[in-house]
């Protein structure tokens, strides 16, 4: 843990949220073809409190995750388990790199409400950040002026919630450890998906547990990255990063399902690229306070 501000750090985690959501998002596509979003839901917080286990002994066990903010973890985590519903759906229905482009209305929504309610300051770096990121995803998605499909409202609903949820982790981690932070998301999530799941459940094929799975591992540990890139740096600071992902999407859905990759593709992924090396290269900001735990998590 970290009482500074540290951009190169932050980048550090954002790295690896990067790459495993990437492969979260083609492991979805692929888990759906033969379970129902619920379900998936449901054994992803199971095989989440396998994998965490391990940390929570090293840390002191349950009474170290022992929280006086049980009301703000319930609201973040329905709000990201509603918005992870939608996503989940929204890969279904469209491309996977334009349900990961639409996603990236998101830091609009992060933006306003940081500086509203966590007291971020929006500097030009980070505006100008944004708004490079913003274009580029435009660039790419090339949005047709004709009918609108439903897989894409789902997506840009997700979005929103996406947006709530990031200032809300950011919030937590002023005073809880990431590891709590990350407990209480699979203990909310897996309650609320419960009764759906076993109401709806089919057995899936071992091919479908092996992408259950993958989701599981990459779904808790990809959390687990944010929310200690979350203590290295503003929440301003670090979705812009995110915008990679849309490029790198892409590049997936390309390669694995023929879907498009073109010059606008290149063009939006470099104007993405710049606006996270302009953000990245602005000056060090103050400190922040240090996140107390009780006791010490080793991280």
């Amino acid at each position: 843990m970290t009482g500074t501000t540290s951009k190169s750090m932050a980048a550090l985690w954002m790295a690896g949220w990067l790459s495993l959501n990437l492969v979260m998002a083609v492991a979805g596509r692929e888990a759906l073809r033969e379970i129902n979003v619920f379900e998936l839901m449901t054994v992803r917080s199971l095989i989440g409190f396998l994998l965490l286990s391990p940390l929570i002994y090293r840390a002191g066990g349950l009474a170290a995750l022992r929280t006086s903010r049980l009301r703000d973890h319930a609201a973040r985590n329905l709000i990201h388990y509603v918005s992870q519903l939608g996503w989940f759906f929204a890969l279904t229905l469209i491309p996977i790199g334009q349900v990961v482009a639409i996603e990236f209305t998101m830091p609009i929504w992060t933006a306003i409400l940081a500086a509203s309610f966590l007291g971020e300051r929006i500097t030009p770096s980070k505006s100008a950040a944004i708004l490079l990121g913003l274009v580029g995803v435009i660039i790419i998605v090339r949005p047709a002026t004709g009918q609108i499909d439903p897989g894409q409202l789902i997506a840009l609903g997700a979005a929103i919630g996406f947006g709530i949820s990031i200032v809300l982790v950011k919030s937590l981690t002023r005073t809880e450890s990431p590891l709590t932070v990350i407990f209480w998301m699979l203990v909310v999530q897996s309650t609320a998906s419960l009764l759906p799941a076993l109401y709806l459940w089919t057995w899936p094929s071992a091919h479908g547990w092996g992408w259950m799975i993958v989701i599981g591992v990459c779904g808790t540990f990809s959390h687990y990255c944010l929310a200690n890139a979350m203590r290295y740096a503003d929440a301003t600071v670090v979705v812009p990063m995110d915008f990679l992902r849309v490029p790198l999407t892409a590049t997936a859905g390309w390669l694995l399902y023929a879907e498009r990759l073109d010059i606008f593709t290149g063009l939006g992924a470099a104007l993405i690229l710049g606006g996270n090396l302009l953000n990245l290269r602005a000056p060090q900001q103050a400190l922040i306070k240090p996140a107390p735990e009780t006791p010490p998590a080793k991280l």
